[in-house]
């Protein structure tokens, strides 16, 4: 395990890593998630090892700390994943983001073009006001304190099922729901413009029991690969792990 600084107090964002060749590759978990528990079994994949692979637990989540003055809004979990990548003496790594992580590794290709080579991209939150089937604006119903001391966060627990709640249940709820509502924000540039103006190497996969992806057409004529994945849904890399790690290695 390893540990960077992210704020003037000096709270520390962690993950563990696997030595091997550069370009490094970096995963980041989803809104209330883990990297390990969503992303080590790809890692481990015969098609992907050998590479150096660092998986991130953004701030209020998983090992990371989570302090109660901390924003957690997309353009401050982007912070804490740049000083992650100073501290680990990474440029060009291929992101790999899921979800919220994917949203956060978007901005940190915007605002840090140097660290970032490639981005694959899993259902990443392109847009604020995201639907209310979103797992984040069930949570950003509530407000801070009904979420993180009234009762909410109990409830949203018992709403998600058994896998998502097994690392929900280890975030910090105060992360958690300013994280929420950070992600039904958004940015100004949109997540989606943003993804739209880089021009490194994009993918973006979308498990087919989703549904169509909003402006396909138009990620697609800016460069962005989109993958439909059969038999998957937002979670594509449980749901069809080879496929995943085709994508991450790059193949089609």
């Amino acid at each position: 395990m390893r540990e960077a600084r992210f704020d003037a107090r000096g709270s520390r964002v962690r993950w563990t890593e696997v030595e091997g060749a550069d370009p490094a590759r970096v995963y980041v978990h989803g809104l209330g998630a883990a990297s390990t528990v969503y992303h080590a079994h790809i890692a481990a994949r015969p098609e992907l090892v050998g590479r150096r692979s660092l998986f991130v637990d953004l701030p209020g989540h998983g090992i990371s700390d989570r302090p109660a003055d901390f924003g957690y809004t997309l353009e401050d979990h982007a912070s804490a994943l740049a000083a992650v990548l100073d501290e680990a003496r990474i440029s060009g790594a291929e992101i790999v983001g899921h979800s919220m992580g994917g949203s956060v590794a978007i901005v940190l290709a915007h605002r840090r073009p140097d660290l970032v080579s490639r981005l694959v991209l899993t259902e990443a939150n392109l847009d604020p006001d995201p639907p209310m089937t979103a797992g984040s604006s069930g949570i950003a119903a509530y407000d801070e304190d009904s979420f993180t001391r009234g009762g909410g966060s109990a409830r949203v627990l018992e709403k998600v099922g058994p896998t998502w709640a097994a690392t929900m249940r280890l975030a910090d709820p105060r992360a958690l729901h300013r994280s929420a509502v950070g992600l039904m924000a958004g940015t100004r540039p949109t997540m989606r413009r943003m993804l739209m103006a880089l021009t490194v190497d994009r993918v973006y996969l979308q498990g087919a029991s989703s549904g169509e992806l909003l402006g396909r057409d138009a990620l697609e004529a800016s460069g962005v690969r989109v993958v439909t994945v059969p038999g998957a849904g937002h979670n594509v890399m449980f749901d069809n792990g080879a496929a995943f790690a085709a994508a991450v290695a790059g193949r089609p």
